[in-house]
């Protein structure tokens, strides 16, 4: 048995993966212990969790791998402050101290956290990284690949092969002229935090109009035909100061940035939409340049920006490749995984197989195991497009760890919970059914947890997409965020082009696409109906599921199908008996500002200290108005008295 633990650690989500004999057994962000958002540190908690879901101990590794090379990163870093000296010395002061104390000494800090483990570290590139969590997973047996993101050591994006076994990365481009970077100046322009906020700017893009592309193309880079380019850096910050954007970029646009909680005004709107709209057209221009360069029918996609789903849904549909496959973590915490993967294939030489039979996922000290005989539900065959149905290897990306239902039990009694423990199936999946079909809210934490930022079911929130009123609703209600912000539905993968524009049974199990809702399905607007403007769009009723109808008509789609998602489906397709509809909205089971619940403990304070109407563990249910001194709350009176350890 060869067992490899990947880490990724010290920018944002620092994550764990542990692969055994080639299979991913376990990964984890470490957020989801720690409950610090996007927690950067040693990721000290996920690796106690992966060891411990293969009963394994630092001294039985046999490889450890870390994401990126901390002396080129470094030399990066020296690079630039000296190619700014002496106007970067404010950066250069913050950020050498940790360099010196920690980055520089990685093994060093890496054995004090492993106690035991004398074996070697092996270090990958940050892009091979990427690379190797978007192909080794992936359902082909060959296929291009294209990784971009802020910046790993150098690269800011590659391109690459993939085949059997074997990664080749053959093209980069490099820093300080990066796709990530130039999307994240925007994100901070219109006052959204760095590494965490572009997928609001990504949602708030609808409401604007693409004014200012044209000024972005002609002043902020020049785009070749590849998707490559350079960056006009007078209007950028980020090689020698605290700040993403110059003084520069505020004449630009008419004026400084705003203020994180400020009201958003049309030009943040149309600010989104345009840096949108670029941001599409060089992804657009790169993969059309990958297959150019490859000539192969598939692309594999990573990096944080293949985290911009409506650009990936443009691909799918506009670009020249048959399949994406999509890694579902595609940020950093995906870089621990690629990094295991990438020792035991690329180095150790061992063996891909693409046309798996749907694996034993209790193999390893039975880790899925329920107490009541259920076992969490198996990765399912990837409809492609082409001649041949295969496997991808993610497992659904339920990698992390799951709610014993004794536990459970003991912890609901402790606390004076009302509760019923629904033990049939089909009695539990329709009388949750019910709850969501009658405008209920409802939490659903089941089976293993979601590696990566998208919750698939497992540590969801769910409503009715029918209703009018929960998009709002659960904005501001539960989620206490900005009420522009949109939801994703869970559809089931049968019925995915009844609802939406997207070729039958298109798989997109990890909600990583974007498709616009069927013209059939969308609401007339009146033809005397007034046309509306920035955040006001929201006022009007777009389609038959207007509570995961974006203000464009789009949506952020996960299918659901029985093998991957066994119980989920299972109420999808008992509120599909009840209500004809197959479609249901899915977010993450968290608030504003905190991580995704990682287990029951977490999800009960969370139920009671927001407007959720009813909480589903495995097989318990509760209902909000039967809990004792249930009131309503806010978020204020949330991170008062409910703020998780």
């Amino acid at each position: 048995m060869t067992s490899i633990l990947g880490l990724s650690a010290f920018y944002h989500d620092s994550a764990a993966c542990l692969v055994v004999d080639g299979e991913i057994v376990a990964a984890a962000q470490e957020e989801r212990f720690s409950r610090k958002k996007h927690d950067e540190r040693f990721p000290k908690l996920a690796v106690e969790y992966c060891l411990s879901a293969a009963g394994l101990t630092p001294s039985q590794l046999d490889y450890v791998t870390f994401y990126d090379k901390p002396l080129l990163k470094f030399d990066r870093l020296l690079e630039t402050y000296l190619g700014y000296a002496p106007s970067g010395f404010g950066s250069f002061v913050k950020a050498m101290p940790v360099w010196l104390k920690e980055k520089l000494y990685l093994p060093r800090m890496m054995r004090k956290e492993l106690p035991g483990y004398e074996k070697r570290f092996v270090f990958t590139e940050h892009h091979e990284s990427h690379a190797a969590s978007a192909f080794y997973p992936s359902p082909f047996e060959q296929a291009a690949v294209l990784t971009v993101d802020g910046v790993g050591e150098w690269a800011t994006a590659s391109i690459g092969i993939g085949e059997g076994n074997q990664l080749r990365l053959t093209h980069e481009m490099h820093f300080p002229h990066s796709p990530g970077l130039l999307y994240s100046a925007f994100t901070y322009f219109c006052g959204f935090k760095v590494n965490s906020g572009e997928y609001k700017l990504m949602g708030l893009a609808p409401y604007g109009e693409p004014k200012y592309a044209d000024l972005i193309r002609e002043k902020l880079i020049d785009l070749k035909d590849d998707g490559s380019f350079r960056m006009d850096l007078s209007y950028f910050n980020y090689c020698q100061g605290l700040t993403m954007t110059s003084k520069k970029f505020d004449q630009l646009f008419g004026g400084p940035p705003r203020q994180p909680e400020a009201p958003l005004t049309q030009r943040e709107m149309d600010l989104a939409a345009s840096i949108q709209v670029v941001t599409e057209e060089i992804l657009l221009r790169m993969s059309r340049h990958v297959h150019a360069l490859t000539g192969l029918k598939q692309l594999c996609l990573a990096g944080g920006v293949a985290l911009n789903c409506v650009a990936n849904g443009r691909i799918l549909r506009e670009g020249p490749f048959e399949d994406l496959w999509i890694q579902p973590a595609a940020g950093d915490a995906g870089g621990a995984l690629g990094a295991a993967l990438f020792v035991w294939h690329q180095l150790l030489g061992r063996p891909r197989k693409v046309d798996r039979s749907v694996p034993d996922r209790n193999q390893h000290n039975d880790l899925n195991a329920d107490a009541h005989g259920l076992v969490t539900p198996k990765t399912t065959a990837f409809e492609s497009r082409s001649d041949s149905s295969t496997l991808d290897s993610q497992h659904g990306s339920l990698l992390g760890p799951r709610c014993d239902e004794s536990d459970i039990k003991q912890f609901l009694d402790a606390k004076g919970a009302k509760y019923c423990f629904i033990e049939d199936e089909d009695e539990l999946c329709n009388h949750v059914a019910n709850l969501i079909a009658t405008e209920h809210v409802v939490g659903w934490v089941q089976g293993r947890m979601e590696f990566g930022p998208r919750a698939l079911g497992s540590r969801s929130i769910l409503g009715d997409a029918r209703s009018p009123q929960m998009q709002s609703a659960m904005n501001v209600r539960i989620k206490f965020r900005e009420s522009f912000r949109p939801f994703a539905p869970s559809v089931l993968e049968e019925r995915v082009a009844e609802f939406f524009e997207t070729r039958p049974n298109e798989p997109s199990p990890y909600m990583l696409l974007v498709a616009n809702v069927r013209e059939s399905k969308r609401t007339q607007r009146p033809a005397e109906a007034p046309k509306l403007t920035g955040i006001d769009k929201l006022k009007e009723l777009r389609s038959c599921i207007p509570a995961v109808t974006h203000v464009d008509y789009s949506a952020r789609i996960q299918t659901v199908d029985a093998e991957r998602h066994g119980r989920y489906y299972r109420l999808l397709k008992a509120f599909e008996a009840q209500t004809g509809s197959p479609v249901v909205i899915n977010t993450s089971f968290n608030v504003r500002g905190e991580p995704i619940v990682l287990n029951h403990e977490h999800a009960y304070r969370c139920f009671l200290a927001t407007n959720m109407d009813a909480l589903v563990l495995e097989r318990f249910v509760l209902l909000k108005i039967d809990q004792p001194n249930a009131t309503e709350q806010t978020l204020d009176s949330y991170l008062k008295e409910f703020t998780l350890d």
